[in-house]
């Protein structure tokens, strides 16, 4: 599996991989800093509530996600790069479940450096412009690291919403693309809905769940040329 993982990796434009990630790590690093001295001042009150808009924030990871199911399977199924990999020694479930993982690796990882990187760049800013109020303690510390992990793996299982039904059976970029968007800016907009944000985050979790579960049950049919 990690073979076939790293054949992924292989056929990607690498540099424009980097050159975009790059970008969200950079945007990500301020956003937090930005949003609390100018669009919500009152996640500045202490740094546990800075941390909770922080965790919102890095949904942006799951637009990375969007852009990573164009490259791994929307474009290969356009420039007939999948046709060679059903010449794989595997079974298309198996291909699908590599391809996924590979997917899921990456967003995780990204979204872990970006947590790291803007709460790194959060604190620095904050220790020479004060605007977070009160202390950095241990227990926020703490709290961090467990919010980065567990919005990590969510991020990641979100990610994969547009899936199914734009990446493998529609094959469409731009409805994936907008999906991705979509799944990223719903939580922020959850007070519309008169739901807790943290009820959105569960239900597209779901939804994620379910696009991944879909894609790998049905490789054998939407696998298809």
């Amino acid at each position: 599996m990690i073979k076939y993982m790293r054949l992924e990796w292989r056929k990607l434009d690498r540099l424009n991989v980097w050159i975009e990630l790059s970008i969200y790590f950079i945007i990500m690093m301020f956003l937090p800093t930005f949003f609390i001295n100018v669009v919500l001042p009152e996640y500045g009150q202490s740094f546990t509530q800075a941390i909770e808009l922080n965790s919102y924030i890095q949904m942006g990871i799951v637009l990375f996600g969007g852009s990573l199911i164009n490259h791994v399977f929307i474009e290969q199924y356009k420039n007939k790069t999948m046709a060679l990999s059903f010449g794989y020694p595997i079974s298309r479930k198996t291909l699908f479940a590599a391809k996924i993982m590979f997917i899921a690796a990456a967003v995780f990882a990204a979204s872990i450096i970006s947590f790291i990187l803007s709460g790194l760049s959060t604190y620095v800013i904050n220790l020479f412009a004060p605007f977070i109020e009160g202390p950095l303690s241990t227990a926020d510390v703490i709290q961090y690291a467990g919010t980065m992990l567990t919005r990590s793996l969510l991020i990641t299982v979100i990610s994969f919403v547009p899936l199914f039904l734009f990446g493998i059976w529609k094959r469409a970029v731009v409805p994936t693309i907008v999906c991705s968007i979509g799944s990223m800016q719903l939580p922020n907009f959850s007070s519309f809905l008169h739901v807790h944000p943290e009820t959105v985050v569960a239900v597209l979790a779901v939804l994620g769940a379910v696009s991944l579960t879909a894609s790998i049950a049905t490789a054998e049919k939407l696998g298809e040329v």
